[in-house]
């Protein structure tokens, strides 16, 4: 009966070691201890304890970085969540129809210098087009 309490014991050993080789070399140090007690010696806990700190003011910094805490707040406000994307889209969609108006104003302008410039076939293509739209502008249908 001890030398199956021996074996499982030695198995369990194995296995902890193994799982102490895949973790990460910032992690390892937990897996390290006093191999009789299970207590580190004061040293090695006062070690311990600044690996430790240092984990917890990287991972602080981290979260900041992520800004964690504001979109906590943000999901816990749901009426400031719907407002912000409100304000967000509304600006998004008087955005595109400036930048379209402009990228149309451009287009027609090309057209017409084109259209100016006496061009065989397109000269006369170019100026059916602007006068469409022209039409189209003033309300009037072609």
């Amino acid at each position: 009966m001890d030398e199956r309490t021996e074996d499982r014991s030695g198995q369990e050993d194995e296995r902890s070691g193994q799982a102490a080789d895949r973790l990460p070399r910032s992690d390892k140090w937990i897996e390290q201890a006093d191999g009789q007690s299970g207590r580190a010696e004061p040293g090695e806990r006062e070690h311990r304890m600044e690996l430790l700190a240092r984990e917890l003011d990287r991972l602080s910094v981290r979260l900041e970085r992520a800004k964690i805490s504001e979109y906590v707040d943000l999901l816990n406000r749901p009426l400031s969540l719907i407002w912000r994307n409100l304000v967000a889209g509304t600006a998004r969609g008087i955005g595109i129809a400036i930048g379209f108006t402009f990228f149309a104003a451009t287009i027609l302008y090309v057209l017409q210098m084109l259209g100016k410039l006496n061009l065989p076939i397109i000269g006369d293509y170019i100026a059916d087009i602007v006068r469409i739209v022209q039409r189209q502008l003033e309300g009037r249908t072609y």
